[in-house]
């Protein structure tokens, strides 16, 4: 998978509007490292460090961020249609980035505004659930259906108020998902969050197969259930709202890679969690590649995931269908297992 990955990066690099050859992508690069002095188009700098590469870098930790976060909050909370704004950071975030559009703030600040308001959100969601009476695993999940709608209606009301021929224009379109902005600010913006947030998850995968068994199980094994939960659920939210914040709402990921992760290396989180990783950055790379060369104005990352991930649950033949995505987990199902849980049976 890592080859395969590299192999999507260097096509990302070499495909587009203005076409970078892999060896002057190497004469660059060797100029830049070791001072040689090969020649190539003075195009090529321009186009490689301040256009694709801050793009693929941006597409590869907001791909690969999504997934393990996808991956994360589905052991967790032990449902197969969990997806990273489940705890309404999605949401949040939007609404902030709505807000700094609405008032024409810079660039950065937009960015900085919607992660801290994704961040908000699920403390709010965390807030709600720690004091619903009953299971806390689905209070956290009506929290976040009900945070979340709240934002979304934030969101609309600031697309109300907008100036329908400037700002809700803007709005619109970053709430569609895009990397079409990326640039090398932004990699330096979120790389110290996502990576807070997934170095984390990737050393401490193999809890989520415990906490899977229920609390008192996992308790039994010597696991500090609340405290456990709560530091995947911050790493989560770290990943998921510093995605958002520069790339604006790209949906499915998250939720259909960790399937196709388990359908390669099992249910096992010691493995789905690093397979998703690389999984969703070579994903989020091919859609962008897609997103930008297909036509010759660029279709937001939003509705490309949507299409391609719906492709690709039609790939799978399954007698059991749900509303979302659900013929993947169907086809498991078929298959003789429960993915997350343990044997059909059970």
């Amino acid at each position: 998978m890592i080859v395969l990955l590299l192999i999507v990066v260097l096509a990302a690099i070499s495909i587009g509007q203005y076409a970078v050859t892999p060896f002057d992508m190497i004469k660059s690069i060797s100029n830049r490292l070791f001072d040689t002095a090969f020649q190539y188009d003075v195009n090529t700098d321009t186009i490689l460090y301040r256009v694709r590469l801050p793009r693929i870098l941006l597409g590869i930790l907001i791909g690969s961020g999504l997934s393990c976060a996808g991956a994360t909050y589905q052991g967790l909370f032990q449902n197969p249609m969990v997806s990273p704004d489940l705890l309404g950071a999605s949401w949040g975030a939007g609404f902030g980035a709505a807000l700094g559009l609405l008032f024409a703030l810079p660039y950065v600040w937009i960015s900085v505004i919607a992660f801290a308001f994704g961040l908000l959100a699920v403390y709010l969601t965390y807030f709600v659930g720690a004091h619903c009476k009953g299971s806390k695993k689905l209070g956290f999940i009506l929290g976040g259906i009900m945070i979340g709608s709240l934002f979304s209606a934030g969101v609309s009301y600031i697309k109300l108020a907008a100036d329908p021929m400037d700002t809700l224009p803007a709005i619109t379109y970053w709430l569609m998902g895009s990397l079409a902005s990326a640039r090398p600010s932004d990699v330096y913006l979120v790389i110290v969050p996502m990576l807070a947030g997934m170095i984390p998850i990737v050393l401490m995968r193999w809890r989520i197969n415990l906490l899977s068994l229920g609390d008192a199980e996992a308790r039994s094994m010597g696991i500090q259930v609340k405290k456990t939960r709560l530091i995947f659920i911050c790493c989560a939210t770290l990943i998921t709202s510093a995605a958002v914040s520069v790339s604006g709402m790209i949906g499915w990921v998250g939720l259909v890679i960790p399937h196709l992760s388990r359908m390669l290396v099992g249910s096992d989180n010691r493995h789905v969690i690093p397979m998703s990783l690389v999984m969703g950055a070579i994903y989020l790379l091919l859609v962008d590649t897609v997103a930008r060369t297909i036509a010759t104005i660029e279709i937001p990352l939003g509705i490309l995931t949507a299409v391609f991930a719906l492709s690709d649950c039609d790939i799978q033949q399954s007698g059991v269908w749900t509303e979302v995505g659900g013929i993947v987990v169907g086809s498991l199902y078929e298959r003789g297992s429960i993915w997350l849980y343990g044997p059909k049976n059970s």
